[in-house]
């Protein structure tokens, strides 16, 4: 468990009430937000059947965010499903959730981890998220192909 402030971070089981909530959530924004072609949210089934691994990140016990990460192949990661709560944006719990995945990815033997997000207004505040520890912009990877939607992003570990 990782400690930030008042917030703490550590593994979840996916299938625990609250976390499986929020990412049912998260997975009914992404769809309301993009088109089907162009949306990659993971339902917490296939988060489940990639080998993800889960984070919460809670204050006082009170969920504020997950996030997770896949394996690619041995040496790369791929960051899914990072929401945080509407009322803990601003707060900090973004950034002490993906500090903590970045270094769960480390410690799994990861060397570089990457993401998709989107490229509209409406993921403004993730792309910076992800771009202050040191993500940049990269071509499509794994499965994904080019997409004017979406931006991807890439970091060593």
């Amino acid at each position: 468990m990782i400690l930030h402030g008042d917030i703490t971070v550590g593994a979840a089981k996916a299938e625990e009430a609250d976390v499986a909530a929020l990412l049912m959530r998260h997975h009914a924004m992404m769809r309301a937000q993009s088109p089907e072609e162009s949306c990659h949210v993971q339902t917490l089934t296939e988060l489940t059947r990639d080998a993800a691994q889960v984070l919460a990140c809670r204050r006082g016990g009170l969920l504020l965010g997950v996030g997770a990460f896949k394996p690619l192949d041995a040496a790369h990661a791929e960051l899914k499903s990072m929401h945080v709560i509407s009322e803990a944006r601003g707060q900090g719990a973004g950034r002490a959730l993906l500090l903590a995945l970045l270094e769960a990815a480390r410690q799994a033997g990861h060397r570089r981890i990457s993401l998709e997000t989107g490229s509209a207004p409406e993921f403004t505040a993730a792309r910076g998220l992800y771009a202050a520890p040191g993500f940049t912009p990269c071509p499509p990877f794994g499965g994904y192909v080019d997409d004017p939607l979406s931006l991807y992003m890439t970091r060593a570990l």
